[in-house]
């Protein structure tokens, strides 16, 4: 059996993450047992949502432990099987971690799944074709609830959710302004993203800076927000939401370093009548194969064929992750294992 080298979590952190709070270490790869399957890792996605995972406070989901392989999303290929349902050679996706093998239990709903990469790559699975896209599918359709015409604003918007989201909501007619950070990002966004607009925030010192630009993109103001931010960005968005709006909380990148995120503009929600919801996709299983069919159906069309970050080796994990969390990434990151 071969060597495996995982990341572990080893400390927590204070503050921001370092790449002190991980290590590097390698441990043999134990004989199958009836039932199991070992995967070779060809990438590991990186999401934001694996910083809240390194705190031990309460959340939605129990903390990483300390001294275990790092929690995340691979794609990969089967290479030994003792399960009648997958031989070698099958593309799989599942939750591998960040290690360049692992051991399925195949026989555990949802631990592996076996992909078809005719038409979408393999690491779109972990992107456009996988739990961000579906992500962006679930804010939008069964939070936002889109009609024709209306506008929908996205953060984070060249992200991998965010790139999902533009072309999800341009399928249903709507326009679609995003804000990302830097000039380089948000071109991207309107000449290969789709996007109507997309405004830099770290042009804007402040909210009502970051508003009057929404005000000027938005000048029918704004139906349905996806939120990925929070902070200085929520506010400005709030300011410009229409009547009867309706806001989806995906995430608070803003706050991943511990900090509070006050809201400056609380009464809005009554004032505005406004929908605020907050989601975990993992909790939606029963919409994953009617929104992979649409992704998939986009990417094979050509409207939807988002970058990808991507870094080599395991060894480059903790790094890229960093700097995805500090916006240094465009599209997708991902780290390519083999």
């Amino acid at each position: 059996m071969p060597q495996n080298r995982q990341i572990v979590l080893d400390n927590r952190p204070q503050g921001e993450a370092t790449p002190a709070n991980f290590r590097l270490q390698t441990v043999d790869t134990p004989p199958l047992q009836d039932g199991q399957v070992l995967v070779r890792h060809h990438y590991l996605s990186l999401d934001p949502y694996m910083r809240g995972r390194m705190n031990e406070g309460k959340s939605y989901a129990q903390p990483q432990p300390l001294g275990e392989v790092m929690i995340g999303g691979t794609v990969g290929e089967v290479v030994e099987s003792r399960h009648p349902k997958f031989q070698p050679g099958d593309q799989v996706v599942g939750m591998g971690g960040w290690q360049e093998y692992s051991v399925v239990d195949a026989g555990q709903s949802g631990a592996l799944r076996k992909v078809d990469t005719t038409q979408v790559p393999l690491s779109y699975y972990l992107g456009a074709v996988g739990m961000p896209g579906v992500t962006a599918w679930y804010g939008l359709v069964k939070i936002i609830e889109p009609k024709a015409g209306e506008t929908m604003v996205v953060s984070a918007a060249t992200g991998a959710v965010g790139s999902a989201f533009a072309a999800l909501a341009k399928a249903r007619g709507c326009r679609v302004v995003g804000i990302a950070g830097g000039p380089d990002k948000c071109r991207y966004a309107t000449e290969e993203l789709g996007f109507d607009a997309c405004i830099d925030y770290k042009l804007h010192k402040d909210a009502a800076s970051l508003s009057r630009a929404l005000k000027d993109a938005c000048p029918n103001g704004i139906d349905g927000y996806f939120e990925n931010v929070g902070g200085m960005v929520l506010d400005a968005v709030m300011l410009r939401m229409n009547a009867f709006g309706r806001i989806a909380v995906c995430g608070m990148i803003a706050g991943y370093d511990g900090q509070p995120l006050p809201m400056a503009h609380p009464a809005l929600i009554l004032v505005s009548r406004l929908k605020v919801q907050g989601f975990i996709v993992s909790e939606h299983m029963e919409v994953w194969p009617e929104a992979l069919a649409e992704l998939a159906a986009l990417v094979a069309q050509g409207k939807l064929r988002p970058r990808e970050t991507i870094a080599q080796g395991i060894e480059a994990a903790p790094e890229a992750f960093i700097g995805l969390l500090k916006g240094r990434n465009l599209g997708k990151q991902l780290v390519k294992l083999i």
